[in-house]
Order: structure tokens, then C-alpha cells, then sequence
């Protein structure tokens, strides 16, 4: 087993990056139809790159390890990166354009519908991630998600837990996942959805949601922490199950990237050493001011304004 490395610290990320072209109506338009927008906005996106802006707002050093294209799109992204303070270990590809992601967002409630189409990021491959295991091994908190494919994700999960470097993996978008990632996982992140399709569980009460997350912990993982949108988290592993309710910050204005709020907001706290259950108290409140602003990355707020939210709650 590779040795820890001496200096560990902040959050490694591996994800994508794409353009969030976001489009607000009160529905979306049937197969043949057009309709009238309230709105249209377009950011950075990306789950692996929201998740490294939340981050690193909250203070923590992030390395980012993704792939984009020589395009417009890129230029966005390493710009975004740049102004956050985010290390960028990005290829750059000549033959595949950076991703994009349709967002339709309600504009009376702030749920969302989304399309995403990962680009050069698609492409990442093991080799890739191996040829960024430094990033991984000297971060304190290693983060992937499924947005890219899910031999580099388990790839990224080896590393850290080779290198004693905390794992947490959010299995978003759903799909189906190896036996073996599970046991890579100091911590899994799904939402109910999620949750759902890893297990074939429907989750619709806490009691569903701690079956799931026995179920969950039955296929080797350490943690379960399932979120549970306007109702909180679970926090579920052999020792504790801990419901963590949400942190209300002001009227929901877009839910699109709570989720990645959440998981930034808990792996920078992860990574200052803060008790987990209270790094999910932490990653609750991150996601609820995100969801008071429009956006994904741009949503994410700083390390003050969420320190003052939990003061005021005491």
C-alpha cells in the first residue's frame, strides 16, 4: 500500500466542466411545441467543477482534475477556475468540445430538468486520472462523481484509498455502478433518486431512507449519507444514523447544483477536520443559501456568508 502522503490537504476533484445554458419557463414545451421563456442565463456548470467553486469559497485549496475542449466553452472554464482560486488539472482537447448542459428551470417553484452532455470531459480514461495522482494523494479529501465514466471515477477512488486520502463519491447521475466501487468509499452521496437506483429502493420516508442506507453500507461502503432535498440529509453507518434537517436560508429561487453545494460545503469541511456530522450540518447550510440565488457555480456562497447562517441558527 502506497504511504500517506506528509503534507496532506484541501480537496481533490474529479469531474467535468460544462456550459450551464439555463432556460426559466412555467413548463417545458411538449415534443412539437414551442413556448415563451421568462428567462435564460448561462454560467460554468459541471457537478465536479460546481463542486470545486463551493469548495473553494469555503476556504479550502482544490485541485481540479477534468478535461475540456480548445473552444469558447474552455475559455469560460478556465476563466471560472482562475477567479476562484481553483488548481486546474485540465487537458485540453483538439478533437471534442467542452460539455454543455440544457437546464430548465420553473419559474414558480426553482425545480429543474436537465440535459448534459459531458464533451472532452466523456472522454477522461484512467490514465488520464493516473497521470493527476499527485493532485489525489496529497489532498486530504478526494471527490468524484459519474458525470465522467465510471472506470476513471473507481480509478480516482483507488488512488486516494491507497493513499489514506478520505473518499467521497457521489454517484450522480444514477446509474448503475461495480460491486467494487463500494468498498472505495469512506462516504457515498446520493440523493434520493440515486439512492433509489443503486438499491431499488424507492426513498419516500427517513425509514426508507435508513433501509437504503443499510443497503448501501451492505455493499462495503463506510457511510451513507443520503440527501433529501428540502428535508435535510441522512447520515447512516454502523455506528450512527443521525438525520440532519436542512438549513433554511431565504425563499427557493433554483434547486439546480444544491447538490453539489452540499457535497463541496461537506469535503471542505472534511478537510478541516471538522466531525463529519457536523460537516453535513455545514454542506446543509452551503445548499441552503444556494438555492436562495439563480445558477449553479455562481450560486455557491462564501465561507462568512455560511458561518453567519449558522450563527443565526445557533
Amino acid at each position: 500500500m502506497v504511504q500517506a502522503a506528509a503534507a496532506q490537504e484541501g480537496v481533490a476533484i474529479l469531474g467535468i466542466f460544462v456550459a450551464d445554458l439555463a432556460f426559466r419557463a412555467g413548463r417545458l414545451p411538449k415534443i412539437g411545441e414551442t413556448i415563451a421563456g421568462s428567462g435564460f442565463a448561462m454560467g460554468p456548470g459541471g457537478k465536479g467543477s460546481n463542486q470545486s467553486v463551493a469548495a473553494a469559497r469555503l476556504g479550502a485549496k482544490v485541485t481540479f482534475i477534468s478535461k475540456i475542449g480548445r473552444d469558447a466553452f474552455g475559455d469560460i472554464a478556465l476563466k471560472t477556475w482562475k477567479d476562484e482560486g481553483v488548481v486546474a488539472r485540465a487537458a485540453q482537447s483538439d478533437k471534442e468540445p467542452t460539455g454543455g448542459a440544457f437546464i430548465f428551470v420553473n419559474h414558480e417553484t426553482g425545480e429543474n430538468a436537465i440535459i448534459v452532455y459531458p464533451g472532452a470531459a466523456g472522454t477522461i480514461s484512467t490514465a488520464d486520472v493516473e497521470a493527476a495522482a499527485d493532485a489525489i494523494r496529497g489532498a486530504k479529501v478526494f471527490v468524484t462523481q459519474l458525470e465522467q465514466p465510471v472506470a476513471a471515477a473507481q480509478r480516482g477512488l483507488e488512488i486516494a484509498r491507497a493513499a489514506g486520502v478520505t473518499t467521497v463519491f457521489n454517484p450522480a447521475p444514477a446509474e448503475p455502478i461495480p460491486d467494487s466501487i463500494y468498498p472505495l468509499c469512506d462516504y457515498i452521496v446520493p440523493n434520493e433518486t440515486e439512492a433509489a437506483t443503486l438499491t431499488g429502493t424507492p426513498v419516500a420516508t427517513l425509514a426508507d431512507a435508513q433501509r437504503v442506507g443499510d443497503a448501501l453500507l451492505a455493499k462495503g461502503a463506510k457511510t451513507a449519507l443520503i440527501t433529501l432535498g428540502e428535508r435535510g440529509a441522512l447520515f447512516h453507518n454502523r455506528e450512527r444514523s443521525v438525520e440532519i434537517p436542512a438549513v433554511r436560508a431565504g425563499p427557493v429561487v433554483e434547486t439546480t447544483g444544491a447538490g453539489d453545494a452540499f457535497v463541496g460545503g461537506f469535503a471542505a469541511a472534511l478537510a478541516r477536520g471538522i466531525d463529519p456530522i457536523e460537516a453535513a450540518r455545514f454542506g446543509c447550510a452551503v445548499a441552503g443559501i444556494s438555492v436562495t440565488r439563480p445558477g449553479t457555480a455562481p450560486s455557491m456562497p462564501h465561507l462568512a456568508e455560511v458561518e453567519a447562517l449558522l450563527a443565526r441558527r445557533g
